[in-house]
């Protein structure tokens, strides 16, 4: 009897499509389907995660400065503009045209909205707005918004229904959105969260490499593993 209602519940909830609201009820995601995926076409980190980022989710990026985020960023714009259209809202006005054609990026497949100067507050929210209306229009593989480089006093102050309209938004979608922050701050049940945690070398005052270490966590897809990456200046 018990079973029963238990399934009549999760029917309507899915039939109101509130089923995704209790994340901690339902089975692990498990899809095998590479098209279901965005990789960052590093083999070992594609293998933590089990073939990438998941389309239809809100995932993040998150880590200290020279930390390895950037590099990753870059490394997913290049491999989503191999065939398919990106989007990157530049929150803070920092990508660099020279590091991403060394990350192989198709710049004719990039959208590039960059930031503006002002206070921090309404930087965010328009960058935020511009991150709305990109993914509301969809066609887009990945929509990508830097926050990096904002103080993560700001970022907290965000109310939390930010970031359930985003997934509202994806969900169902071919869209991987993704949040690049200086710590973790928020993702859908079926997303990822990828901390990194790096060491960037220096010769002459000089870049001359990165070597960084991922760890991914999402309790819905079962994943939490380790990999790590290393790049010369020359990739980033």
């Amino acid at each position: 009897m018990a079973n029963n209602a238990l399934a009549r519940i999760e029917i309507a909830l899915r039939e109101r499509k509130l089923d995704r609201t209790l994340t901690t009820a339902l089975a692990p995601l498990e899809r095998n389907d590479a098209s279901a995926f965005i990789p960052f076409g590093v083999e070992a980190i594609d293998a933590v995660l089990r073939g990438g980022l998941p389309r239809g989710q809100v995932s993040e990026i998150a880590g200290s400065p020279s930390s390895g985020r950037t590099t990753l960023l870059l490394q997913l714009l290049g491999a989503a503009t191999q065939g398919e259209i990106a989007a990157l809202v530049d929150t803070c006005d920092r990508f660099d045209v020279a590091s991403a054609a060394a990350a192989a990026i198709d710049l004719d497949r990039l959208l590039w909205i960059r930031g503006e100067t002002g206070p921090p507050e309404r930087v965010v929210d328009r960058a935020i707005k511009a991150l709305t209306l990109v993914l509301q229009a969809g066609g887009f593989a990945l929509v990508a918004i830097d926050l990096a480089d904002v103080h993560p006093r700001v970022l907290r102050s965000l109310p939390f229904t930010t970031w359930l309209r985003l997934q509202r938004i994806v969900e169902g979608s071919d869209t991987v959105c993704l949040l690049v922050t200086p710590e973790p701050l928020a993702r859908s049940a079926g997303g990822l969260t990828v901390m990194c945690t790096g060491q960037t070398r220096w010769e002459s005052h000089r870049v001359t490499g990165l070597e960084t270490e991922i760890r991914v966590v999402s309790p819905r897809r079962r994943v939490d593993g380790q990999a790590r990456m290393t790049a010369v200046a020359n990739d980033y």
